[in-house]
């Protein structure tokens, strides 16, 4: 600011106006000052402009999965719209599902003083936060909740969406029904894989370990869950995709093979409506879980003491073919 001052003609003060919109700079000054501004390419420091008036650093921090995955992408983008109407920057990291790089970016966002955190949990030990939630600092856990704290959360109803998936199947007259999930301690995949045994037991279908598969999808992995459990003469005639991520890698798994089962997905994903036969899916709405986190936290930011909340988001069957196919 000395710099755009001295070039300027000014005082350091004057510069400070312009810089704020402050009134009762003369507009032949203020246009001085900006082309000074712009001829050295001077930028604000908003960490020390709010450190020096005690407010707030104006960011929120967001820890995903992996925002190369659309669903986070999609959940990023719900968040960034409420943060924009609170007038909030959202600072986004990936943990790739490493709970020391999860621990990492949440301290890290901290140090930056952000207003609040939203995290996507890819451990199950967030003891570390306390000290900072009992400072002021906000958190709320989304689409996982927190392993060993209480705190806000907001998740999709897995356990109700893989019951309706199997009653969906079973009312196609499919009784081999194969499931297909992510690694079994992640929580979508637990509850998921807990929702396809009960709805087993529910629709009186024998649960056979036999036709389970939970590992983290990759090509090779769920190539063998083809060969493992939809090949054969004892073959299950139907399939339930964990998420997207394993819906996809089952698809081109699956894109030669002479006979292909029934598939519902636990997730939409993009084109599932224009492949053939388009796959029927339990949808949920990833901005609505977005929004919804986003408004809890900003809540919170405003002074909202009451006790921490548990939200669960409700999940909808879209048939579509995949999943009528008959046995």
């Amino acid at each position: 600011m000395s710099d755009v001052a001295r070039l300027a003609g000014v005082s350091i003060k004057t510069v400070s106006r312009v810089v704020n919109d402050e009134p009762a700079v003369h507009p032949d000054t203020a246009e001085r000052v900006v082309a000074a501004i712009e001829q050295l390419g001077f930028r604000r420091n908003l960490g020390a402009r709010n450190l020096r008036r005690g407010s707030t650093t104006g960011t929120i921090g967001l820890i995903v999965e992996d925002v190369g995955n659309p669903f986070y992408s999609e959940l990023n983008r719900a968040v960034e719209r409420i943060a924009t109407s609170f007038g909030r920057h959202v600072l986004t990291g990936s943990s790739e599902e490493n709970s020391a790089r999860e621990r990492e970016l949440a301290l890290e966002f901290c140090a930056r003083r952000v207003d609040g955190i939203l995290v996507v949990p890819a451990g199950m030990q967030h003891g570390y936060l306390v000290p900072e939630m009992r400072a002021g600092t906000p958190v709320v856990f989304l689409d996982r909740p927190a392993g060993d704290i209480v705190a806000d959360t907001v998740l999709v109803d897995n356990l109700g969406g893989t019951i309706e998936a199997v009653t969906h199947l079973v009312a196609h007259g499919h009784r081999r029904i194969a499931f297909v999930g992510d690694s079994p301690d992640i929580f979508t995949a637990a509850e998921r894989l807990r929702g396809f045994r009960e709805g087993c037991v529910r629709n009186g279908v024998s649960y056979d370990e036999s036709l389970v598969m939970m590992r983290t999808p990759t090509p090779e992995s769920i190539g063998q869950a083809v060969s493992t459990l939809l090949t054969g003469p004892s073959a299950a005639t139907a399939v339930i995709a964990g998420n997207n991520r394993v819906a996809v890698n089952l698809l081109r798994a699956l894109a030669h093979a002479e006979h292909r089962p029934a598939m519902v997905s636990f997730d939409d994903f993009e084109l599932a409506d224009l492949l053939d036969p388009p796959v029927t899916v339990v949808a949920h709405d990833v901005s609505a879980l977005g929004h919804a986190a986003a408004e809890l936290l900003f809540a919170r930011i405003q002074g909202d003491q009451s006790a921490p909340r548990k939200v669960v988001l409700p999940v909808h069957l879209v048939a579509r073919g995949s999943g009528e196919v008959a046995p």
